[in-house]
């Protein structure tokens, strides 16, 4: 029975160190909360709805022994709280980062990172159309990459670059348990058939559009509040 609780006891997990450290003074991420709001509801009823429509269409599913039985779109209760929890902490890494590491050691070569993964996950979509998952999550990827690259042109890329490479530790961490159990389960015949270990190649992309349109809203609303102060 208490393996149903497997789920949101990670999410909680992933939420309570940087929700704790928030307070830190240095950093004072609490400080930003204001600037949260947006981009979570934002993103996950972006997440949500294609969350709930693969979900319909078995492109990927939910082991009912490691979640609660509450369901709301077909999806479980932890899975709501993934896209407010994880980029929340992802978020906070990003600032911490930003705080820790004064050079923006990547600005020289932010654009050409992001052209680069632009035109990958571009081809590869187009490649694999056929295959929902890949083609779905890497064409979506590419159409905010190319906003990004082409008009956007943020000054804070390099920034977010190392605050995604450091974030996708954890993030394989806690997508490498829920793969593994397995609390989520693919139909490989929707993506590439390529693993990092348990977890779809596809992830690291889904994990950079949800971290990238969090960031877009996040940085735009401190921009914005900055100036009216």
């Amino acid at each position: 029975m208490a393996e149903k609780y497997t789920y949101l006891l990670l999410m909680i997990f992933t939420l309570s160190g940087p929700l704790i450290f928030s307070f830190d003074k240095r950093v004072g991420f609490f400080k930003k909360w204001k600037f949260l709001v947006l981009p979570f509801t934002s993103t996950a009823l972006y997440f949500i709805v294609w969350d709930s429509w693969f979900t319909k269409r078995g492109i990927w599913s939910f082991n009912n022994n490691y979640v609660l039985d509450f369901r709301l779109l077909l999806l479980p209760l932890e899975e709501w709280l993934f896209f407010f929890f994880v980029p929340y902490a992802c978020l906070y890494i990003y600032e911490v980062a930003n705080y820790y590491i004064k050079r923006d050691v990547l600005k020289k070569y932010a654009y050409s990172i992001n052209l680069t993964i632009l035109m990958v996950v571009s081809a590869t979509g187009i490649l694999n159309i056929n295959k929902a998952y890949t083609a779905f999550n890497f064409i979506s990827a590419a159409v905010l990459l190319a906003v990004i690259q082409f008009i956007i042109k943020p000054k804070w890329l390099g920034r977010f670059y190392v605050g995604y490479f450091i974030s996708l530790i954890p993030f394989l961490i806690v997508n490498g348990i829920l793969t593994y159990l397995p609390v989520v389960s693919y139909n490989n015949q929707e993506n590439l058939g390529i693993r990092i270990f348990t977890i779809p190649i596809e992830d690291t992309i889904y994990c950079l559009l949800l971290l990238l349109m969090n960031t877009t809203l996040y940085e735009w609303l401190k921009r914005k509040g900055e100036n009216i102060a």
